[in-house]
């Protein structure tokens, strides 16, 4: 009976063991459960602010759109006829020496207040400008 004894000795001290090591566990379960619990409420919030910077990065994206499509109809160029003849006029002058071959320059026209006014909401909606006026 001594042997039964023993190892019945032995057969509690490693169930005594395996107890301990199941509230380690437990602890250790418990800690990783409510980490997760606070990532998961953090990754929620950053959801959450993705989702309505999207939202502002779509606003302002059409802003600027509006503001290139106004700002392109307001510097459009003169209409085909229009360009055409001038095209035409340049390449019908005779080559030999004139009194006007050299005075003729052509220089942009000046902007209007309307596209200086876009001019200046397109450099503080993007920081820069688009015009090399």
């Amino acid at each position: 009976m001594n042997s039964f004894q023993r190892s019945f000795a032995v057969a509690g001290a490693f169930l005594s063991l395996g107890i301990l090591a199941c509230d380690q566990s437990k602890a250790e379960l418990d800690q990783t459960k409510a980490q997760l619990q606070a990532v998961t409420a953090e990754r929620d919030a950053l959801k959450t602010q993705v989702g309505a910077l999207q939202g502002q990065v779509t606003t302002l994206t059409k802003q600027l759109s509006d503001a290139n499509a106004s700002l392109a109809a307001a510097q459009a160029p003169k209409p085909a006829a229009e360009a055409s003849h001038t095209v035409s006029h340049h390449s019908a002058r005779p080559t030999g020496s004139s009194s006007t071959a050299g005075t003729e320059t052509s220089k942009p026209p000046e902007p209007t207040p309307q596209q200086v006014e876009q001019k200046a909401a397109e450099q503080k909606m993007t920081g820069r400008s688009s015009m090399n006026n």
